[in-house]
């Protein structure tokens, strides 16, 4: 099922927002960042869980991208496994896809703990552990679940604009690992753990995709908008 957050009314739409979540998590675990991207006069439609079921995912992504009345540019945000998925995508030269946002790129397995430790490790926000254990989560998804073949593709075929988001903090996907794991640009998050989209810094980390889908709508060359001049200081 998928969850879907419109524009604001009198608002004309600004594009298409894809989120493909991660391993264990539902649409719900996504509301806010829907919202508040839907707030910025985005379309946004929520995926759950695109590992449980890779062939119906990706038919899901084809449908969504090929329907007309959800406005361009359309990009694929995926988190965790979903980032894996949106790799994938970027890389197969899928149509109507214009770029993708990774966050939280998993590079290896994580060893089986207890609920509230898996919670610790995804995110420090007490809201976001809220809805995680209040039915959004399938607990032990990270350490269960593997990642399914079909989302490993070769960083090099990825030409589309690209964004990474990664915590510096997160446990599950260690920084160090993971940033050769990104095919563009990549923004760390001071503190981050692994939910880098539903962190504390949640309302930084929805500016830093705001601004990125904003520069894309001036073209694929993503021309800077906002930019800090340095004051000279006389010698």
């Amino acid at each position: 099922m998928t969850n879907a957050y419109d524009e604001p009314e009198g608002i004309a739409p600004r594009g298409t927002v894809v989120v493909a979540a991660g391993r264990g998590e539902s649409t719900d675990a996504y509301r806010r960042f829907g919202r508040r991207i839907a707030a910025d006069g985005y379309r946004v439609r929520v995926l759950p869980d695109v590992a449980a079921d890779p062939a119906a995912s990706f038919a899901a992504v084809a449908k969504l991208l090929g329907d007309e009345t959800l406005p361009s540019p359309k990009v694929l945000v995926g988190a965790d496994a979903g980032a894996l998925f949106a790799r994938t995508l970027a890389g197969s030269a899928t149509d109507g896809l214009d770029a993708v946002i990774l966050a939280g790129v998993p590079t290896g397995s994580f060893p089986e703990v207890t609920p509230e430790d898996e919670l610790e490790a995804r995110t420090g926000c007490p809201t976001h552990r809220g809805v995680l254990s209040g039915g959004a989560l399938t607990p032990g998804a990270l350490s269960a679940a593997p990642i399914p073949t079909e989302f490993i593709g070769e960083i090099g075929e990825v030409t589309i604009p690209t964004l990474g988001l990664h915590g510096d903090a997160d446990p599950v996907s260690p920084l160090a690992g993971a940033w050769a794991e990104y095919p563009g640009t990549v923004v760390t998050v001071a503190g981050g753990r692994h939910d880098i989209l539903n962190d504390v810094t949640h309302r930084t980390v929805a500016a830093t995709v705001v601004l990125f889908l904003e520069r894309l709508r001036l073209g694929a060359d993503l021309p800077v908008i906002a930019q800090e001049l340095q004051r000279q200081v006389s010698p």
